[in-house]
């Protein structure tokens, strides 16, 4: 309508010069579903509530424990608890497990699995390896220890205040939320086999269905693998992880030995459930005394009117005993192995941020990463990247001699599929379909006209060339790379326009990376002399 002007003046009209465009949505931002310390912050309860945080001091305030006052020691954030359980003679060192030889005799170190959780220092790795902003959702805080270890290294360790329906609660509160692109549980490996299978179906169910997020898995057993029946781990897995959403689901084995924790954050606490009497009989033996270990491990007992602190106990014991810095060196690199899709969480965001989403993440290190359970050859990594049977690919992190430990892989769960096969392929889409997704809700409402589809399908051709200007589309022209299309007769016809449809249709080229470089080697004849 032409406006009615009634008083003489200089009127101004704005007129837009750009159309709208597309803003692209974040691309790594995970959601760590698990237990915490604690749960609460400032007199308000964090359970179940997916809250964003940027930092792992963010993490700390609201999720740790407090320290307490000086002289005490720090509050412990991660407790552990293990015992050294003798073991039979044998002719040969074990092949699974953490052992320590003390008077002759080995001794298996073996964990209370009702002590063994990975969310805090899963978080710590994520944040090591670049990570940024991320979703937590506390399900729980640490039940208690069941002061028993497990029976032999061969049994897998199964918490059991780890809870199905804890850390499902925590994935059904992500429904609410379109952020988050990864889900991360990393004490799902502390489930029961059974409870284990019912967790990752429902996430890539969940995942499937919102279209949003991806998840990353880790495999049971992947902390102390078989050398020979590891591949039993890994038929489990395959088999846990069902037919459903497949490519939102993507795998990394084994796990990972770290640096996460340092010596500070285990002492002789740590050991046969803070029972110092057992750790006497090892350390002072009466077949071989140790007069300084004693008066350590009496003070322990019977503390004096000003004692000493923990960690004054612990170095004057490390010093006193080698004996007991065998076996702290040990509980540490036990304590160490963690699962790797925390870390993965990290590669992802350092990974989008330098090279794009498009980008494998692959064929690049893991900061913090300095051992592996088990070390795969390129045969045992063959039947992980391509099985014909499942088709369902895990991805291999690998030790290679000058370049340390990489992640050797970039596939999704559903390897068979031409599609879908690769974790780039998959976020690519993903973050294309969100990103115009969310600027399309500026046209609802909007005439469904010539004029509307013309806007559309000019600032939909605009975001997918910015994307082939940086890499994340193949072909030499935008016409050789995406194609959008949208109108009366093209997309539509007279009945959608009538019912209130708008279709339009993307095609895109993503790309894919070399997976397999193949050289052709062949000796010439001479020509000449």
């Amino acid at each position: 309508m032409t406006q009615q002007y009634k008083t003489p003046g200089v009127y101004i009209n704005e007129v837009n010069a750009f159309p709208n465009s597309v803003v692209p949505v974040a691309t790594a931002i995970p959601a760590f579903i698990g237990y915490t310390p604690k749960a609460e912050y400032q007199g308000k309860s964090y359970l179940n509530t997916p809250q964003v945080i940027s930092s792992y001091a963010e993490f700390a305030a609201m999720y740790l424990l407090d320290d307490p006052a000086p002289p005490a020691d720090p509050a412990k954030q991660y407790q552990p608890e293990y015992y050294l359980v003798a073991q039979a003679p044998h002719s040969s060192p074990p092949s699974v497990g953490h052992y320590v030889n003390i008077g002759g005799v080995d001794y298996a170190i073996l964990p209370d699995p009702n002590t063994l959780y990975y969310m805090v220092n899963s978080l710590r790795l994520f944040f090591q390896n670049g990570g940024g902003p991320a979703y937590v959702v506390s399900v729980g805080t640490y039940g208690a220890p069941s002061k028993k270890s497990l029976p032999d290294s061969t049994v897998r360790p199964v918490n059991a205040n780890v809870s199905l329906n804890d850390l499902m609660a925590g994935l059904a509160v992500l429904t609410s939320r379109q952020e988050p692109t990864m889900y991360v549980i990393p004490e799902a490996t502390l489930l029961s086999l059974a409870d284990n299978v019912t967790l990752m179906q429902t996430a890539l169910l969940q995942a499937s269905e919102m279209q949003t997020a991806v998840c990353i898995f880790d495999v049971i057993g992947g902390d102390t693998p078989d050398p020979v029946l590891y591949t039993n781990d890994i038929e489990n897995f395959r088999g846990a992880t069902g037919s459903h959403g497949l490519n939102y689901g993507v795998c990394y084995y084994p796990f990972i030995g770290t640096t996460i924790m340092q010596s500070a954050d285990i002492d002789f606490t740590n050991l046969f459930g803070g029972d110092v009497a057992p750790l006497a009989a090892l350390l002072n033996p009466t077949s071989n005394p140790n007069p300084a270990a004693a008066a350590i491990l009496n003070a322990i007992q019977n503390p004096p009117a000003n004692p000493l602190s923990n960690s004054q106990l612990q170095a004057a014991l490390l010093i006193a005993s080698p004996s007991y810095q065998q076996i702290m060196n040990q509980v540490l690199d036990y304590a160490n192995i963690l699962p790797a899709s925390g870390a993965m969480a990290g590669v992802y965001a350092v990974n989008d941020s330098q090279n794009g989403v498009w980008n494998a993440p692959a064929n690049t290190s893991i900061v913090g990463a300095v051992s592996l359970p088990i070390r795969l050859s390129d045969a045992q990594q063959g039947n992980l990247n391509v099985d014909a049977v499942t088709g369902k690919s895990i991805n291999a992190i690998r030790f290679f001699n000058g370049l340390g430990i990489l992640v050797w892989g970039a596939r999704t769960l559903d390897g068979n599929s031409d599609d879908w096969r690769y974790i780039q392929v998959r976020r690519t889409i993903i973050y294309i379909e969100q990103s115009i997704k969310d600027t399309l809700r500026n046209y609802m409402f909007s005439p469904n006209d010539a004029n509307t589809w013309a806007a559309v399908t000019s600032m939909i051709s605009s975001f997918l060339t910015s994307i082939w200007q940086a890499g994340g589309l193949q072909g030499s022209s935008p016409s050789d790379a995406f194609s959008v299309a949208c109108g009366l007769g093209a997309t539509m016809t007279a009945a959608d326009i009538l019912n209130g449809f708008m279709n339009i249709t993307i095609k895109v080229a993503v790309v894919h990376p070399a997976e397999f470089i193949v050289l052709s080697l062949q000796q010439q004849m001479v020509t000449s002399q």
